[in-house]
């Protein structure tokens, strides 16, 4: 399994420095499933890092320390955000095009998400059913991400490729990891 390294938006840079993030990326349990690794470190004592909660569903996720994942297709605009949150808590959403027609991603099973901490590591996976990729005819493009929060409120915005000026996760041109079939 490969890791990708996440990097700093200069936009968040100054707050960037207590943290490094990588992400592996693997098949999960079931053939329909995927497992999203995500490991920070770094001095997390100068980290917001939200406490263990029940798992749900949960809003406004990326306002505070959060990983995330884009999903879609090699074909068509649609795309898909999964939010994992230390916290345990988690969100979908599914788009039809660039920031357009927001609305939840109904799942059939609720995403696992599992958290472990040391002083220095911060290492939270999930795994999602996603029936889709199993049967995909194509490829699936793949943008890794994360918000980083400081105990003073500061925020830093990690991704494998940031296209624009400012932070911005839902540009198409920084899903650039691809996931196919041949991993099963």
């Amino acid at each position: 399994m490969k890791d990708y390294a996440l990097i700093a938006h200069r936009a968040g840079a100054a707050q960037a420095a207590a943290a490094a993030i990588a992400v592996r990326v693997a098949p999960g349990a079931s053939p329909a499933s995927v497992r999203f690794e995500y490991r920070l470190r770094g001095v997390l004592g100068e980290l917001a890092i939200p406490r263990r909660a029940s798992p749900r569903r949960a809003e406004r996720l990326w306002e505070h320390t959060c990983f995330e994942a884009f999903v879609a297709s090699a074909v068509g605009d649609g795309y898909y955000e999964l939010n994992f949150s230390p916290s345990t808590e988690w969100a979908a959403y599914e788009f039809d095009a660039y920031r357009h027609g927001m609305r939840p991603l109904e799942l059939a099973t609720p995403p696992s998400v599992a958290v472990a901490e040391t002083a220095s590591e911060l290492t939270v996976t999930a795994d999602v059913e996603f029936p889709g990729v199993a049967a995909a005819r194509c490829p699936w493009r793949i943008g890794l991400s994360a918000v980083v929060e400081t105990r003073e409120g500061g925020r830093a915005y990690f991704a494998l490729r940031h296209p624009r000026e400012n932070p911005d996760f839902h540009d198409a041109a920084g899903f650039v990891m691809m996931l196919d079939g041949s991993a099963r």
